[in-house]
C-alpha cells in the first residue's frame, strides 16, 4: 500500500473515533501538518470529510454513502430483513443480526428495543469473539483446525466478571454451542445484558450470519430471556431457508 494512501486511511479512522482539529490529526499521523492537509484537501474534494467552522474536521458524507451501498450488497441482511422486523415488532427486544468479516465477526444489523433502553452495539461495529453469542454461534462452525488459529490470537480481555478469559473454557464453550446448537452470552459482554443466538445457514449448510436478540436483566431476568429461544431459532431457520438451505430429513 502507498504511504499517502496508507495516511489517508488512517485519517479516516481517526476521524471515525470523532472529529478533531489539523494538529490533532497531524499528531496522531505522525507526519507534518502540511501534508496532512493535502490529503484531507483531496479526501474534502470527494467528499469523504469536511471542515466545519471551528476548523475541526469530521467524515463526509461519502463514507455513509459507501457504508449503506456496502451493507445493502450484504445479501443475508436483505433477505433477514423482514424477518427481523417481525420478530422484533411482536416481542420487542434487541436484535442483531452479525457476519464473519475476515477475522472479525461484524454486526450488519440492528432493531432496536421499544423501550428507552439503548446499548452499546451498532451496525458496523465488530463484535467482541469471546463475549457474544453471536461470535460464539459463527465460530462455532468453523472447522477445528481454523477455530484454534481463531482462538490462539484471540483478545481474551475480561469485560465484565462473567467474561471467558481462556483459550481452554472458550474452547469448552465452543462444544457446548455445537451440541446445543445455539449460545448464549449471560452478561459476559456488557454488565447486566444477556443475549442468546442462534446459526443462519446458507445453501451450503455452513453458517453464514447469526441472529441474537439482547435483554438487560432489569427488563427480563437470564430465564426469561431463554422464553425466546425457540422463537428466536424459528426466525433462524426461516431465514436460513431463504438463503436455500435445505436441513438434511
Amino acid at each position: 500500500m502507498s504511504q499517502s494512501v496508507s495516511r489517508a486511511l488512517h485519517l479516516l479512522v481517526q476521524l471515525g473515533n470523532g472529529p478533531a482539529n489539523l494538529d490533532q490529526l497531524a499528531e496522531s499521523t505522525g507526519v507534518h501538518k502540511t501534508t496532512v492537509l493535502r490529503l484531507l484537501r483531496t479526501l474534502s474534494d470527494e467528499r469523504f470529510t469536511f471542515r466545519d467552522n471551528s476548523n475541526q474536521y469530521h467524515l463526509g458524507s461519502r463514507i455513509f454513502e459507501l457504508a449503506a451501498q456496502a451493507t445493502d450488497q450484504r445479501e443475508v441482511r436483505r433477505i433477514a430483513s423482514p424477518h427481523l422486523v417481525a420478530f422484533n415488532r411482536e416481542y420487542g427486544r434487541t436484535t442483531h443480526l452479525a457476519a464473519m468479516e475476515g477475522g472479525d465477526v461484524v454486526y450488519i444489523d440492528k432493531l432496536e428495543s421499544h423501550d428507552q433502553i439503548r446499548m452499546y452495539s451498532r451496525i458496523g461495529l465488530r463484535a467482541n469473539l469471546n463475549s457474544t453469542a453471536v461470535a460464539k454461534v459463527i465460530l462455532a462452525d468453523l472447522p477445528d483446525s481454523e477455530l484454534r488459529t481463531v482462538v490462539d490470537s484471540m483478545d481474551f480481555s475480561s469485560r465484565t466478571a462473567n467474561t471467558i478469559t481462556t483459550p481452554e473454557r472458550y474452547l469448552d464453550e465452543i462444544r457446548m454451542v455445537r451440541e446445543q446448537g445455539w449460545a448464549h452470552d449471560q452478561e459476559e459482554n456488557e454488565p447486566s445484558v444477556n443475549c442468546i443466538g442462534v446459526p443462519i445457514r446458507g445453501a451450503s449448510g455452513r453458517v453464514v450470519a447469526a441472529v441474537s436478540v439482547s435483554v438487560p436483566d432489569v427488563v427480563l431476568s437470564y430465564e426469561r430471556v431463554l422464553d425466546l429461544l425457540e422463537p428466536l431459532q424459528a426466525v433462524g431457520a426461516r431465514i436460513s431457508r431463504d438463503c436455500g438451505y435445505r436441513a438434511q430429513p
